[in-house]
């Protein structure tokens, strides 16, 4: 009952966040859905899950100190909470600092691979969807107010350090994490040119990180050692994985390659094509860690491929494996013929 309570105070507190049009309202919103989301990173009672929700509500906090401390200035200098009235470049970048730091982007991205590596699958697959939709929201409705070039420099900055950093990941929601950090980059770099096209990228990558955090969570796959004897268990899932990952990496014709062509032709024809042009260049090291999870989970089969035990697992039957078919063949192939 106390778990149901909890998870309904996190969805009416993003709800309430993406609807509210005051920064007093938003801020208060945001403090609930942390405090709502506490619970579940720290439930397994291990030290590590602690440890990641001690960090993650220090960060949180500090980010809504600084959302508080933008909203006040704003308030206090336009005399209204109302967002869309972000005149000053001090408060819009303060502002815009707090609500990245939410979501985790470069430079204020550090505590999102160890939150997620001290969580359970299903709360590392929180994290990385549900809880970056009410900072999205915000970000969506004070996008004419922020710093084009700040914006710019923060996307650039996480799609390099996101590729990086997930280069030498063996465990996969460390690698996950480094991916959405990526992802978020590539929302934030066209935020202030085309909202829009911001909001289809992460809408997109949420509906394809969904069912693959699902999947591994039906398959008790956490390391790139239990990718190798995945296709033993499940050969659908497999599959369906494998698919999911490459569609995030944002190969075509996969969905995941829609949202960035969507962006790469907005910055061209903002004449930012240098700029397209390196972060074309970032997307290839997401793209590196990607077809080596895939080449670990589809190319190598055990007992040749692992040299120590394999781990346990439950096999995976048919009923199971078709709960989650229909929404990640449909987030996989969505690739539109025509783009708007």
């Amino acid at each position: 009952m106390s778990t149901a309570m909890i998870f309904v105070g996190l969805i009416l507190s993003t709800i309430l966040a993406t609807a509210s049009n005051s920064w007093l309202l938003a801020w208060l919103c945001l403090e609930l859905n942390t405090l709502s989301i506490l619970p579940f990173i720290s439930k397994t009672k291990h030290p590590r899950a602690i440890e990641a929700a001690t960090k993650y509500f220090l960060t949180q906090a500090t980010a809504s100190c600084l959302l508080l401390l933008a909203g006040t200035s704003n308030a206090w200098l336009t005399g209204t909470w109302d967002m869309t009235q972000m005149s000053n470049k001090l408060t819009s970048t303060t502002m815009l600092i707090a609500l990245t730091m939410k979501m985790g982007t470069v430079p204020t991205h550090f505590w999102l691979p160890e939150v997620l590596q001290g969580s359970t699958l299903l709360t590392a697959l929180l994290i990385s969807t549900w809880q970056k939709i009410a900072p999205m929201s915000l970000l969506f409705i004070m996008s004419n107010n922020i710093q084009p070039t700040f914006a710019l420099i923060l996307g650039l900055l996480s799609t390099t350090f996101g590729g990086w950093g997930g280069m030498n990941q063996t465990q996969l929601r460390k690698m996950m994490a480094y991916s959405s950090i990526a992802n978020m980059g590539w929302t934030v770099i066209t935020l202030t040119h085309e909202p829009k096209a911001s909001m289809i990228n992460i809408f997109t990558y949420i509906i394809l990180t969904t069912p693959t955090f699902l999947l591994m969570a039906l398959t008790s796959t956490k390391t790139l050692q239990n990718m190798t004897t995945m296709w033993s268990t499940s050969p659908l899932a497999t599959t369906t994985m494998a698919l999911l990952l490459l569609s995030t990496a944002g190969l075509p014709p996969l969905t995941g390659f829609l949202p960035k062509l969507i962006i790469m032709n907005e910055l061209v024809t903002q004449n930012l094509t240098p700029l397209a042009t390196m972060t074309m260049m970032t997307s290839l090291l997401t793209l590196s860690f990607y077809l080596r999870t895939t080449y670990l989970t589809t190319l190598l089969n055990p007992p040749s491929s692992a040299t120590s035990a394999t781990k346990w697992r439950q096999k995976m039957t048919k009923n199971k494996t078709m709960i989650l078919l229909p929404t990640a063949t449909t987030s996989t192939f969505m690739m539109p013929a025509l783009i708007p």
